[in-house]
């Protein structure tokens, strides 16, 4: 297959797409990858590259293509840069021309393979791997992007670009250290760019070290005060250390001058997640919206038939319901599914698309509601979410995602049901795990997470230090019960040799496949401890008592010193990530309490 034939992909090619796992998508901190591939310092390297082209009439048409990326007529220049490729597949700056074009349109996977045909075909590597770097890391893949990053910064040793962007991908890579051995040395050489200072800042932050952080982000915007990315990464350092109503201030002013539109759809979604942290529901579920922006590479496109619902009366139409972002946030949001059924009335119909694991929980606890499937599959990079088993969409009035109903349903905090449970786990799996539970003596027994699958770099900061659990794992008079989905043998093994800890694995079950016989688990014992992960979500929404440590400003509690979503949720909050031995020893303190009761 031509390589022009291989950028050719049609919408049907979603059926053979990569599953992916979706996860939520988080109001994190801004990529600081600096640099544009259109900008006109590239378009003009690009001109000049092309007096070296022998063939006059494939000049001409180089040129009239880079005029028209230069014009933002990018369908224009991707049709000029396969007319010269069908001529010459051979033209690595046709190539690198129609990866710009694409990139800029969204079609990230055929500009991904563009800029890999450029790199393999021009002799100035460097350029070609600098644009690879940055799309690579839009797109989430970070350690493609460190090494496109690095065979960048060897074709150019002192450029600032270079330096900050490998730094950037070595953060998200969580390889802090080296992230700040590079920008310190780029730092040594441009101490004047607000770019590397605000780089450092978002390493530091990754580290736990918010207050540490706001002085780097300080220094960025004291060498320029309109930097709208060191604004929005200082929001979100002050959210860290609890400051919401500082971190709403820099949010505000950052989104007077975003720079770009991804810029400014991380920064609506920042700002909405900051509107809910406060209690400010109305506004802060309408900005809410901006989840689904397509400028955020990790929101979900849903592939559907039909229109999507805006508030039109819903009685007696069928309604198709989709789980959106990650497994955490299906079991949470499904906390208005009787609500979201009940709009449809007696003569109305609903089906729900969710998680496949999920489907025997979500059948059970909802007789009246059909449930299918979504697949959700990364394509083109981005992430798409359809509905295999739904051939014919002519029955279906709207569609809608799960949060889409909340404006409506959970206008206030006070809208919250005083619901202890939502979904019903297994009887008989229940009673199994009882008795296994028993088993272990009459003390009681407490499920315990203390991570999550996902950890990234932004992510990692939310949980702790297995070291820090001391005190609650010795805690007298309980016996602990594995609940931890993933590779967690490291940890049980070291609260055995380090604490002197036995943490009981259930046999016989995947705590991460196994989602119906975990939320049986969840019900069987007596008690859940942890941070806000998918078993968290599952042991809420069963109405098992739960104690959950969570940080100062996390946006789910919505502005209360409790969780609206779960009555049965205790939070132990921390007043900056990273700190976590306070709300430790106070959770440790409660679950004596709670041994004793």
């Amino acid at each position: 297959m031509s390589r022009k034939r291989a950028l050719e992909m049609s919408a049907s090619a979603l059926a053979q797409a990569d599953v992916v796992g979706a996860g939520p998508i988080h109001a994190g901190q801004m990529n600081t990858a600096i640099g544009d591939s259109a900008s006109n310092e590239a378009l003009e390297r690009l001109k000049r590259a092309t007096q070296d082209v022998k063939n006059a009439e494939n000049s001409k048409l180089l040129n009239r293509a880079i005029q028209a990326v230069h014009q933002q007529e990018f369908d224009k220049a991707d049709k000029l840069a396969l007319k010269l490729l069908a001529t010459d597949d051979r033209l690595g700056l046709a190539w690198h021309v129609l990866a710009i074009a694409r990139e800029k349109k969204g079609d990230y996977a055929s500009s991904l393979r563009a800029y890999e045909a450029a790199l393999a075909l021009l002799t100035d590597h460097g350029s070609v791997a600098g644009d690879l770097g940055r799309l690579a890391l839009r797109i989430g893949m970070p350690e493609l992007a460190a090494g496109f990053f690095g065979h960048f910064r060897l074709s150019r040793p002192n450029d600032l670009e270079a330096a900050n962007n490998l730094a950037s991908a070595l953060r998200e890579l969580n390889r802090e250290s080296e992230a700040i051995d590079v920008l310190k040395a780029a730092i040594g050489t441009h101490p004047e760019s607000p770019a590397l200072w605000n780089t450092l800042g978002t390493v530091i932050c990754n580290t736990g070290d918010a207050a540490g952080s706001i002085v780097f982000f300080d220094e960025a915007l004291r060498l320029d005060a309109q930097y709208s990315k060191a604004l929005h990464n200082r929001a979100f350092a002050k959210s860290d250390m609890g400051d919401v109503e500082g971190a709403l201030t820099d949010c505000l002013e950052a989104l007077k001058r975003p720079g770009t539109p991804h810029d400014h759809a991380i920064m609506e979604f920042a700002y909405s997640t900051l509107l809910l942290a406060q209690g400010r529901l109305e506004e802060g579920w309408k900005a809410y919206e901006a989840r689904f922006s397509r400028e955020l590479t990790d929101a979900p496109l849903f592939y559907v038939g039909g229109a999507r619902w805006s508030g039109q009366d819903l009685n007696g139409k069928h309604l198709l319901l989709s789980a959106e972002q990650g497994l955490g946030d299906e079991v949470m949001l499904a906390n208005m599914l009787a609500d979201t059924r009940a709009l449809l009335g007696p003569e109305g119909k609903l089906t729900l698309g969710v998680e496949p694991r999920l489907i025997p929980l979500f059948q059970r606890s909802y007789p009246d509601i059909e449930v299918t499937r979504h697949r959700t599959v990364q394509y083109e990079g981005r992430v798409w979410r359809t509905f295999p088993e739904i051939t014919d969409y002519s029955q279906i009035d709207y569609w809608a995602a799960m949060g889409d109903f909340l404006p409506s349903l959970r206008p206030t905090v006070e809208s919250f049901p005083d619901r202890r449970a939502y979904l019903t786990p297994d009887p008989e799996r229940v009673a199994h795990w009882k008795g296994e539970l028993e088993k272990l003596g009459p003390s009681p027994k407490v499920g315990m997470l203390w991570k999550s699958a996902n950890l990234t770099s932004e992510r990692a900061r939310q949980f702790s230090a297995f070291e820090v659990w001391e005190p609650v794992l010795k805690t007298p008079g309980v016996t602990f019960v594995n609940l931890q989905y993933g590779d967690c043998e490291k940890e049980i093994a070291f609260a055995k040799e380090t604490f002197g800890i036995e943490i009981w694995q259930p046999p016989g079950i995947d705590l991460k496949k196994d989602l119906d016989d975990v939320m049986a688990l969840c019900a069987a014992v007596d008690l859940v401890v942890g941070y806000s992960n998918a078993t968290m979500n599952l042991a809420g929404a069963v109405g098992t008592t739960s104690f959950m440590l969570t940080g100062a400003a996390s946006w789910t509690r919505l502005g209360t010193d409790y969780y609206p979503w779960y009555p049965s949720v205790r939070c132990f909050v921390t007043q900056q990530y990273g700190h976590w031995e306070e709300a430790m020893a106070n959770m440790a303190e409660a679950l004596a309490d709670f041994v004793a009761e």
